[in-house]
């Protein structure tokens, strides 16, 4: 297991655009994220640091690129899962995660398959959604971006602060069953995700 930490203190989200709220640029200047760790851990996880970042209301996580490739005739797995703590010092506002983006690369030759196995976690509870995943038939010899709308559930700061977790499960898996003898079937990440939140004030 490969443990990173990373810490980011005293983050301010500034001029976000909340539909509805008139006075949203001047209520959101105070909101900050007191620190945001990281753990990363799995057995397709990389060597390096984890970095965070915070640009208005979405927060990129990075962190070395990783992969799976498989040599005719096997299989190969390989997953690398993030705990992002969100600690909200901040009374008086909702904070809801509604955007994941991320993306990476695959070269399938005939006869291998790739797939692509995200799965978010928030609050405790599973955020699914089939456009998460992706599946890269023979063939396929490019990079691949998803950027999908997901529904989790809200932080209530609106009487207290908070500190909750924002996990994601990342599976790569190539597949060479059928590929011609000296081959293989490649499938990586780029290592960013972007988590993009709703901010609305109590």
């Amino acid at each position: 297991m490969k443990v990173l930490t990373a810490l980011i203190s005293s983050l301010t989200l500034m001029s976000l655009n909340i539909v509805g709220l008139s006075q949203a640029q001047a209520q959101t200047q105070g909101f900050k994220f007191e620190s945001v760790p990281v753990t990363v851990f799995g057995n397709g996880c990389p060597s390096g640091n984890a970095q965070v970042s915070l640009v208005g209301n979405t927060l990129s996580v990075t962190f070395p690129r990783f992969q799976a490739v498989a040599v005719s005739p096997k299989v190969v797995s390989q997953s690398c899962s993030l705990r992002i703590g969100l600690n909200v010092p901040t009374k008086g506002y909702k904070i809801t995660p509604i955007n994941l983006r991320y993306s990476g690369f695959a070269n399938v030759p005939q006869g291998g398959s790739a797939g692509l196995r995200v799965i978010p976690v928030f609050q405790g509870k599973v955020i699914s959604s089939n456009d998460l995943n992706a599946n890269f038939g023979a063939g396929f010899s490019n990079g691949w971006l998803k950027d999908v709308a997901i529904t989790g559930d809200t932080i209530n700061t609106c009487a207290n602060p908070v500190n909750s977790v924002f996990g994601i499960n990342t599976t790569l898996i190539a597949r060479a069953t059928n590929v011609a003898a000296g081959q293989q079937t490649q499938i990586g990440f780029n290592g960013i995700y972007r988590i993009r939140f709703n901010l609305t004030p109590c």
